[in-house]
């Protein structure tokens, strides 16, 4: 099972054999495990797919029992973020082993055709959604606006909507993107899914974003941050992931790497009445690939060991690293 709330689909990704494992990071308070690097999941020289150079926003998820003639028990969706960006898929057999780009990147474009056409779409974020037995994908683009994709067999994906934009955020937001959604009952709130999301306005200072859903398509969404950057620190924090331990709820976010360029998290409890900031959850290595950031983190297990995948690198010259808990 997943360290989320609901266990959704377990995974991570793998390459790099041979590569010198560094120490263990700071460790991370409240039970969850420290995490030691391991690997990359892909190389980005042997990218056919690969504009610009970086990827960012790792999400992984297992297809046994969910998607038949999978092309892998795993699928690794991500994306580069500057012009044209574009969601992409790779796939692998086991989480010890160089993942294999999909030979169609990227599966969403910048332009769907009646739908939308921008510069950029990235930051994707896979739920199987088991109410309708579909892969809901989750991506921005712009930055002002969060969409919705939906697919049967997590490769051909029709479009759905937009589920989240600046014009359902207070006056002077400016950006609402980088959204992750995961199963999570609040009864007092009639929903079954929960968002957060980065959050930006006119002060140009980033803050997490949440919202709630019945059913993961139609949302409604807080007016005030879930965790603000004043709360630990930082100038920017963003890349959320919901994290289930001891009986209740976690977020856990990254800074700017002004600011450590770590990953911290915040207690909000199952029905998200807390705010209880624990401090770093994970510091960056200081050398390759982290260079001292350490971004956006997913979450799996695999064969009882607990996983975290992430973004690695600074800002627009990262690659998707592995770390697995030590």
């Amino acid at each position: 099972m997943t360290l989320t709330r609901r266990g959704l689909l377990a995974g991570a990704a793998a390459l790099g054999a041979g590569a010198m494992i560094p120490a263990v990071a700071t460790a991370a308070p409240a039970g969850f495990p420290d995490y030691r690097y391991q690997r990359l999941a892909l190389v980005k020289s042997k990218l056919r797919y690969n504009p610009t150079g970086e990827l960012i926003f790792p999400c992984v998820r297992g297809t046994k029992g969910r998607i038949p003639d999978a092309l892998g028990a795993y699928y690794l969706y991500y994306a580069p973020h500057d012009a044209p960006g574009g969601i992409c898929l790779a796939y692998a057999n086991s989480l010890d082993e160089e993942f294999t780009e999909y030979a169609g990147n990227p599966i969403i474009k910048n332009s769907w055709p009646g739908e939308y056409s921008v510069s950029h779409v990235s930051s994707p974020h896979a739920l199987w959604n088991d109410d309708v037995g579909r892969i809901f994908l989750y991506f921005h683009g712009e930055n002002t606006v969060t969409r919705l994709a939906s697919s049967a067999d997590g490769i051909h994906f029709t479009y759905e909507k937009e589920v989240l934009s600046t014009r359902l955020q207070p006056a002077g937001t400016t950006e609402t993107s980088y959204a992750r959604v995961f199963r999570q009952d609040l009864p007092s709130k009639n929903a079954r899914y929960v968002m957060v999301f980065m959050l930006n306005n006119t002060t140009n200072h980033r803050d997490i974003g949440w919202g709630w859903s019945p059913d993961a398509l139609n949302w409604t969404f807080s007016q005030t941050p879930l965790v603000r950057y004043t709360d630990v620190g930082a100038n920017d924090i963003g890349g959320p992931h919901l994290l289930y331990r001891n009986n209740s709820t976690y977020v856990v976010y990254n800074t700017d790497i002004g600011h450590g360029g770590k990953l911290m998290i915040t207690e909000v409890g199952n029905d998200f009445s807390k705010r209880n900031h624990l401090g770093t959850f994970h510091t960056p290595l200081s050398g390759a690939p982290d260079n001292g950031r350490s971004a956006a983190p997913s979450f799996g297990t695999y064969q009882g060991r607990e996983y975290m995948i992430y973004e690695a690198g600074e800002r627009l010259a990262g690659n998707i690293a592995i770390a697995r808990a030590v």
